[in-house]
């Protein structure tokens, strides 16, 4: 992981922001804030894609142990249809870092685009990758949804949500024909309204 960002700056508390399950048909859109410790470095941080999964369930607990603060958000199936995803992960964020305690004096978001707020901050394209805040971010909003979705699939037995977390995979997609639309489901999503719109 490059260097590029420090964990903090002259005294100042620096979060790493990430949001996790923009392209999911169904479940909320979850995000993390987390503000490292300088003293008590998380080692094997990187974006949380390129770790197993057993790697990001030690992460996870390793980074709420070390982490000066850390906090975990969401913005809901409703918003989602509501806002559109942009604007609910932009949302579900700005929620991470008002939960945040301490409050961070400078805020690093993964991605182009930052929510509106009041916070010096900063987009960070390819982010969890580059900025280690922002990689622990990633670690925890990733298990957080990923566990949701296993326990969704307790809920709605059938749809593969265990397997598939909700992104629109043949499996899913042939789920959601044979039966029909849950309340989980992001009604705005395309493949979601095509099968309603069908079944009337």
């Amino acid at each position: 992981m490059d260097d590029l960002f420090q964990v903090s700056y002259k005294g100042i508390d620096i979060a790493g922001v990430d949001e996790v399950g923009r392209g999911p048909l169904a479940g909320d859109v979850v995000t993390a804030a987390v503000i490292l410790d300088p003293s008590n470095p998380v080692e094997g941080l990187r974006d949380s894609k390129k770790l197993s999964e057993s790697r990001r369930e030690e992460l996870a607990i390793i980074i709420r142990e070390k982490a000066i603060a850390w906090s975990i958000a969401r913005a809901s199936v409703a918003e989602i249809d509501e806002l559109n995803i942009l604007q609910a992960s932009l949302l579900a964020m700005k929620r991470a870092v008002e939960a945040l305690t301490p409050q961070p004096g400078y805020v690093l978001v993964d991605g182009n685009r930052l929510p509106q707020w009041s916070y010096p901050s900063e987009p960070v394209v390819k982010g969890d990758d580059r900025v280690p805040a922002i990689a622990a971010a990633s670690i925890l909003a990733k298990v957080q949804r990923d566990n949701e979705l296993v326990a969704l699939e307790q809920k709605y037995p059938g749809y593969g949500f265990a397997a598939h977390k909700g992104y629109p995979t043949a499996a899913h997609l042939h789920a959601l024909q044979s039966l029909g639309v849950t309340p989980v489901h992001r009604r705005s999503y395309a493949p979601v309204r095509r099968i309603i719109e069908a079944q009337g």
